[in-house]
């Protein structure tokens, strides 16, 4: 099996952990254009139902 032959520095290790640390955060937000609301971008309103400016489902 393969082992490392010198031991990996903080820094490095952090830049690795880092760069995983940043998938975990929540995913940016846009406003809906219908009914304000906060919505995932390229993603059905959940509030009013519309994409795109035409009403895909309709929310009850």
């Amino acid at each position: 099996m393969a082992v490392p032959k010198r031991k990996k520095s903080k820094a490095k290790t952090a830049m690795r952990k880092a760069q995983w640390m940043r998938k975990l955060k929540m995913p940016g937000m846009s406003i809906c254009p219908e009914c304000n609301q906060p919505k995932l971008p390229h993603r059905v309103c959940p509030h009013c139902g519309y994409y795109k400016n035409k009403e895909v489902i309709q929310v009850v």
